[in-house]
C-alpha cells in the first residue's frame, strides 16, 4: 500500500512538473516567444525601397535601382555543366570554385550570395536557363542609382554590413546595405526605412512547409523617408566645374538659415562609381589614392592656416577689447619689426609705406603691419600676454572656430585656436604678443576648415550670430524643426563693430585687392587671402606656392549667400580664389554669367593647378 501510494505520488508530481514547465514556456514566455531562435524557423525579408534625396529646388539626387544578386544553397546544388553556368555569369572556374567554396564553408543548408548585383542584361539570359542549375536562384535587391554627378562627398554611398557590425546590430544580417558615409550614414535610420519579415517553416530536411502560424509574426515592410537637402544642386555642380585641376575645398551658406548651398572638395568622383559590380574595383581605386585624395572632403576635413581673412577677427577683437576704433592708424615699412634681430620682421605688401593707415584701408589693402600691431595690443592687455590671448581665444572661439560647429554631416575636423597654456607650456611663460605675432595675419599655429570660415563668414553677414550648419532641410517635404539648427548662436562681439568691418570688406572689392572680381549690380563683401605653404620633402622642409584663400558674402544688404574658398597651391588669393568667388556669387544671385564675365569664367574653368602638385606625385 505505501509503495502504490509513492508510485501515485511521484507519477503526481513529475506530471505537475511538466503541466508548470509547458505553462511556463507557453503561456508565460509565449507572449515574448522569438521565432528567430527556432531552427525549424526560416525568415524571408522583405527589404523596403530606400528614400529618395532632393536638393532644395526638387532635383532628384539620389535614386534606387534594382539590382540582382545570384544566391547558392550548397546543399541543394546538383551536378551541372559549370563551364556554361560561368559563362552565362561572366566569370571564369577558378572564380566559380572560390566563390562556391566560400558559401560551403558559410554554411552548406543555408543561402548565401554566390554573385552580387549582376547586370540587368546578364540576368535576362540566365533567368531563362536557371532552372538547368538547381540550388541557384536570383534575389532581387534595391541599389542606389545618381541621376547627377555631383556632390559625392555630400551624399555618401552605401556598403555591406560585415560580420563583426551584424554581430553588434539587432537589425542588420551580414551582407545587407547600410549607409557608409555622407547623408547615407548620418540619417540612415531615416533613409532605410524598416524591413518586413515573413517567417517560414521548415522540417527536417531544410524544406519549406509553409507559412508559421498562419504568418502571426509576418510583418510588412516600411519604405524609407525621402530627403531634402539645403543644397543647390546647380550651384555644387558649377562649384565643382571651376575647381576642375585644382585642390581644395569651397564651402556656400545662407547665413539668414545656416542651409548649406554648396559643399565641395575637389578633386571628387562620380557617386555612380561606387555603385554595381565594379564597386569594388573603384573603390580600391579612390580610396586608395594618397596623392589626390578624391574620397577625402577638404571642405570638412582638411585644417588650413586661415591667412588674411582672419584679420577681420582681429580687427573685430581690436574694437570690441578697445585697444583700437576705426580711426586708430598706425604706419607700415613694408612690413612689420617685432625684435631685434635681423629675421624677426614680417613683411607686407600693401604698398602704403610711411603714412598712417586707419582701419578700413588696412583691410583692403591687406596690411600685416597694422593687424601686427592690434594683435599686440589684444595679447598684451593689461600686461598678461596669457590671460590676454585666453580673452582672445574666448571670443575666436564664439564664432565656431577651433571646434566641432555641429553640422550633421559624419565627417569632421576641429581646427586649432591657441589659448594661453598652448603657449605657456612651450615657453616656460616667458612669451608675448610678439613670440606668435603670425597669429596676427591668420598664419602661425591657427588651423581652421573650410566650412568653419563659411560660419564665420556668415556671422559676419549676420551682424554678430550665427545657425548652426546643416545639410537637411524636410523629412518627406516636412521642414525640419530641430532647434540645434533654428536658435542663433551669439558671438562675443558687440552688434554695433560689424558694420565698419562690412564697409572694409566692401571696399576689398571696390578698390583693394578684389577690385578685380567685382560683379556689376552686386555688392560683394570679402577678404583675399594667401597662406604660406611648407611640406617635408626628402626629410627637408620646403616651402611651396601658397594657397589661395577668401571669403566673402553677398550682396551686401540681406545677403543670401557666404562662403569661403580654400585653392590649395593656387598662389594669391586675388588671383584665383576671387575670381571663383565671383562667378559663384553671381551664378547664385542672378541665376547665369553675364557675357561681361565670361572671359573670367574662361580662364578659371581652364586653368590647371597640376603641374603645382608634382611635388606629391
Amino acid at each position: 500500500m505505501k509503495r502504490s501510494f509513492l508510485l501515485y505520488f511521484l507519477i503526481t508530481l513529475i506530471g505537475i512538473i511538466f503541466i508548470a514547465r509547458l505553462f511556463q514556456l507557453q503561456i508565460i514566455r509565449g507572449a515574448n516567444y522569438d521565432p528567430i531562435r527556432n531552427s525549424a524557423v526560416k525568415i524571408k525579408y522583405d527589404y523596403p525601397e530606400r528614400g529618395y534625396v532632393y536638393d532644395r529646388n526638387g532635383t532628384l539626387l539620389v535614386a534606387n535601382q534594382l539590382s540582382y544578386d545570384v544566391i547558392v544553397q550548397p546543399n541543394k546544388v546538383l551536378p551541372l555543366d559549370t563551364l556554361e553556368f560561368c559563362k552565362l555569369l561572366k566569370i571564369d572556374k577558378k572564380q566559380f570554385l572560390k566563390k562556391f567554396k566560400r558559401a560551403e564553408k558559410y554554411a552548406t543548408y543555408k543561402p548565401s550570395v554566390f554573385l552580387k548585383q549582376l547586370a540587368k542584361e546578364d540576368f535576362a539570359f540566365l533567368q531563362e536557363k536557371l532552372q538547368k542549375f538547381k540550388g541557384f536562384y536570383i534575389q532581387k535587391r534595391i541599389i542606389r542609382k545618381y541621376p547627377i554627378n555631383a556632390a559625392a562627398n555630400v551624399l555618401g554611398y552605401i556598403g555591406e554590413v560585415n560580420e563583426s557590425m551584424a554581430k553588434k546590430s539587432n537589425y542588420y544580417q551580414q551582407g545587407e546595405l547600410i549607409g557608409k558615409d555622407g547623408i547615407e550614414r548620418q540619417y540612415e535610420k531615416l533613409l532605410r526605412g524598416k524591413k518586413g519579415k515573413k517567417f517560414l517553416s521548415l522540417n527536417r530536411f531544410n524544406n519549406v512547409t509553409g507559412s508559421y502560424l498562419k504568418g502571426t509574426y509576418d510583418t510588412l515592410s516600411l519604405n524609407g523617408k525621402d530627403l531634402t537637402l539645403t543644397l543647390d544642386v546647380k550651384l555644387q555642380g558649377y562649384a565643382q566645374k571651376l575647381m576642375t585641376g585644382k585642390r581644395g575645398g569651397i564651402v556656400a551658406i545662407e547665413p539668414s538659415t545656416g542651409e548649406i548651398l554648396a559643399l565641395v572638395t575637389a578633386p571628387s568622383y562620380d557617386p555612380n562609381m561606387l555603385v554595381g559590380r565594379n564597386r569594388s574595383k573603384n573603390s580600391v581605386l579612390l580610396f586608395n589614392d594618397t596623392i589626390s585624395k578624391p574620397s577625402y572632403d577638404r571642405g570638412l576635413l582638411a585644417a588650413y592656416a586661415p591667412g588674411s581673412p582672419f584679420k577681420i577677427m582681429n580687427a573685430l577683437i581690436g574694437l570690441q577689447e578697445n585697444v583700437i576704433n576705426e580711426q586708430t592708424s598706425f604706419k607700415c615699412y613694408n612690413g612689420f619689426k617685432y625684435g631685434k634681430r635681423a629675421n624677426e620682421f614680417m613683411g607686407c605688401h600693401c604698398g602704403i609705406v610711411g603714412r598712417p593707415i586707419q582701419l578700413k584701408t588696412a583691410i583692403a589693402e591687406s596690411c600685416n603691419s597694422y593687424f601686427s600691431h592690434t594683435y599686440k595690443r589684444i595679447v598684451e592687455k593689461n600686461n598678461q600676454p596669457s590671460e590676454g590671448l585666453d580673452n582672445w581665444h574666448k571670443h575666436v572661439s564664439s564664432f565656431g572656430l577651433g571646434n566641432y560647429l555641429g553640422y550633421d554631416l559624419p565627417a569632421g575636423q576641429k581646427g586649432l585656436i591657441p589659448d594661453g597654456n598652448y603657449y605657456d607650456s612651450r615657453y616656460k611663460y616667458s612669451w608675448n604678443g610678439s613670440t606668435n605675432i603670425s597669429n596676427a595675419i591668420g598664419q602661425g599655429e591657427i588651423l581652421t576648415t573650410p566650412i568653419q570660415l563659411a560660419n564665420f563668414t556668415a556671422a559676419i553677414a549676420n551682424k554678430g550670430f550665427f545657425y548652426t550648419p546643416h545639410i537637411l532641410k524636410e523629412v518627406d517635404q516636412n521642414p525640419i524643426d530641430n532647434p540645434k539648427y533654428t536658435i542663433p548662436k551669439q558671438t562675443t562681439i558687440d552688434k554695433k563693430h560689424f558694420s565698419p568691418l562690412i564697409e572694409a570688406m566692401h571696399e576689398v572689392f571696390k578698390t583693394g585687392t578684389g577690385k578685380w572680381s567685382q560683379v556689376e549690380g552686386i555688392e560683394i563683401c570679402g577678404k583675399t587671402g594667401t597662406a604660406e605653404n611648407f611640406s617635408k620633402i626628402n626629410g627637408k622642409k620646403v616651402q611651396l606656392v601658397d594657397h589661395s584663400i577668401l571669403i566673402a558674402f553677398a550682396p551686401k544688404k540681406k545677403p543670401q549667400i557666404a562662403l569661403a574658398i580654400f585653392v590649395e597651391n593656387g598662389g594669391y588669393g586675388s588671383a584665383i580664389a576671387a575670381p571663383i568667388a565671383s562667378l559663384l556669387i553671381e551664378k547664385y544671385v542672378t541665376g547665369n554669367i553675364s557675357k561681361k564675365n565670361k572671359y573670367r569664367e574662361q580662364r578659371i574653368l581652364n586653368l590647371s593647378l597640376e603641374k603645382n602638385y608634382t611635388y606629391l606625385n
